[in-house]
Parts: structure tokens; sequence; C-alpha cells
């Protein structure tokens, strides 16, 4: 028994030292595999945009101080970020401390939108404050309004109901927007795949291992409910302008994309958060760029220098098969769209220019 038991421990131990040794024989799971591909093939990294532009999808909660603003600057002048839209501003004393110091600090360069809090909204006179707040926050400097995706998701209200977006009740706020020339930005639920199964099938099942929240296959209410709700506003306020979000959440599917474009005229979108959907199919993506030039912008979403490179890459180069910055949201490699320069000018700034009042004109190439 003596000498089976040596010979066993030793040969687990001959082949755990052969497994270090011999990497071939290791087994591993999804989240590790990661490998450095071996194609050849022209690289064109770029680290700072070909035209200046606007981020209009942007977040600044915290910052208010010289400092702060100093360092925000300098990133901005080196990505080439002309102006950015904070979509943060709050509303009454916090907006205005807002837009005092993006004044102070970077004139010009930085535009607040305002934001509309929802835990009264069963209240009779919450429409009246509401649309009173919001015209007192444009006086104040709000040129715009964002909408977060609370609305529709887990803002509640004294019932215990989900607030529905098109909740008719809201309806001054969106009518005020439009008499006001500002327009809303509006981020309405996540992907529709964090409604599936968590199951191999699912596209993005690394990013709800990894973020586990976001996921939403047991919610009573389904992803189909709160797109059909967005869309209703658009419908019902047509004199209103809105930003469609993260391109609407139908970046992997441009085709029912137009189709929205075509119903909602008053409907823009932005690119925050999906550029790895339109890496992936660079000849559609073209195409659907071709058609409605004149009505996307550039936005981010998250600020991180160093991520802005990746969007440049893919708009600006023809690069093939190059990585995307966060593995959990795409595993897959990217393809540059080598869009020309006068809808990048657009993208860039032209069409941020057209619908986002309070930025600087000046600032901007006038060809």
């Amino acid at each position: 028994m003596k000498n089976i038991l040596a010979f066993f421990f030793t040969t687990c131990l001959f082949l755990n030292i052969y497994s270090q040794d011999n990497p071939d024989t290791l087994e591993m799971g999804f989240e590790e595999y990661n490998p450095i591909s071996t194609l050849v093939v022209p690289e064109n990294p770029v680290t700072r945009s070909k035209y200046p532009f606007v981020d209009v999808h942007s977040h600044h909660w915290r910052g208010r101080d010289k400092a702060y603003f100093d360092k925000l600057k300098s990133e901005m002048d080196d990505l080439n970020m002309m102006a950015l839209i904070n979509l943060s501003g709050g509303t009454g004393e916090r907006l205005q401390g807002n837009v005092d110091s993006s004044k102070a600090y970077v004139p010009g360069r930085f535009v607040v939108f305002a934001n509309i809090e929802l835990r009264s909204i069963d209240d009779p006179d919450w429409a009246e404050n509401t649309v009173k707040q919001l015209k007192n926050d444009y006086k104040n400097g709000a040129r715009g309004l964002k909408i977060y995706k609370s609305q529709g998701m887990s803002n509640l209200d004294s019932s215990g109901n989900r607030i529905k977006i098109n909740d008719p009740r809201i309806d001054p706020v969106w009518e005020v927007c439009g008499e006001l020339g500002i327009p809303i930005l509006i981020h309405s639920a996540d992907p529709a795949s964090f409604w599936d199964k968590r199951d191999a099938n699912n596209e993005r099942w690394l990013e709800l291992k990894l973020r586990s929240r976001r996921y939403q296959y047991n919610a009573d209410y389904s992803w189909q409910d709160i797109i059909d709700e967005q869309h209703d506003i658009f419908r019902k306020h047509p004199n209103t302008t809105f930003i469609n979000a993260h391109m609407g959440w139908y970046a992997n599917n441009l085709d029912k994309l137009s189709e929205i474009m075509e119903l909602y005229p008053n409907m823009y979108t932005e690119i925050g958060a999906v550029i790895a959907e339109l890496g992936r199919q660079p000849k559609r993506a073209n195409e659907f760029f071709e058609k409605y030039q004149d009505r996307i912008l550039f936005g981010k979403d998250a600020y991180n220098p160093e991520e802005y490179y990746t969007y440049f890459r893919v708009l600006e180069t023809e690069d093939e098969y190059f990585p995307y910055y966060k593995k959990y949201h795409a595993f897959w490699r990217m393809y540059g769209l080598g869009l020309p320069d006068e809808i990048l000018k657009k993208l860039y700034y032209k069409n941020a220019l057209k619908v986002i009042p309070g930025l600087d004109a000046n600032l901007f190439p006038t060809d």
C-alpha cells in the first residue's frame, strides 16, 4: 500500500510540474481566453480625432473646482474634443453650480443638461412644478434635458408601480422642451440581451456574469415594453427634438433602426457605448451613416480618455481586425468604417451645433 501511495503522489507531482511547463495541457475558462492575433495587417491607431468634436454624452458629477477642469481641459485638448455635454447637471442649485463652474473654468466648451425628479410624480402639482423648475434651469443655463434609464425601469410611483416613459403626467415636460428649443437626450432600457436567458446562446453572457445587476430576465416588464413607450413619446411630441441614446439599442439591427428613423423625423441618435456594434459590420454601418448622416451625433458615455481611441479608429480608418477595449462588452474584433470627411464633420460637430443650443460655433471650422 505504501508503494502504491508513493507512486500516486509522485505521479501527481510529476503531472503538476509537467502541466506548468507545458501550457498545452492547461484548461481555462472563457474569461481567460484572450489570444493575441497573429494576423499581419496595416495598423493605424488614432489618439486624436481628425476634426474637432463634441461629445454629446458625458457625465461629470463631482468636478466643480479649477483643478478638475484644468485636468479635463488638458485631456480634451489632447483628444481634439472641442466641447462636452455634461448630462448630469441636476436641477436647482446643483444645476446652477455646474453651469457657473464650467463657465468660469472652460468657457464655451462645457454645456450642461438638466435632470428632473420623479419621486413626487403622484403629487397633483408635480407637472406644474417640474415645468416651472425646468424653465428656471433653462434661465440659469441648462441647454437640454437628460432622461436616465431608471425612468421606465426602476423609478416607482407611490403605489409601487413602474413609472412608464410615456406616462401622460410627464407630457408637459416633453412639450416645454420643444417650446424652449432644447433637446432631450433619453436613455431607455439596456441591450435587449439583458432580458434573455443567461446561457451559452447569450452574446452578453460574460457581461451579465461580471455585472449581474444588469440581468433583467425575471423583470415584470419586457425590453420591448420600454422601447415601445419611448417611441410613443417621439410620436406624440413631434415638435420636440429627442436624441435617442446608444442608437436606441438597435446598433446591432440597423435595418430596424432605419425604420425608426423614418417614422420619427424629430429623433436623432448618438453612438455612445455601441461603437463595438458598428465596428463589426463596417459595410452596413457605412450605408447607415451615408443615409442618416444629418441625424447622428458623436457620444461616448463613461468618460475615459483612452477609450476614445477605439472610436476614432473605427470611424476614421479602414484598419482590420483590431481589439475593442472591454472584452465583456465585445469579445469580437473591430473593423474601420473609413467614413468620408463630410460625414465625419457632421458626426463630430456639425449635427451637434444644429440641435444643441449653447455650443459656440466659433470654436469649430466654418467649412
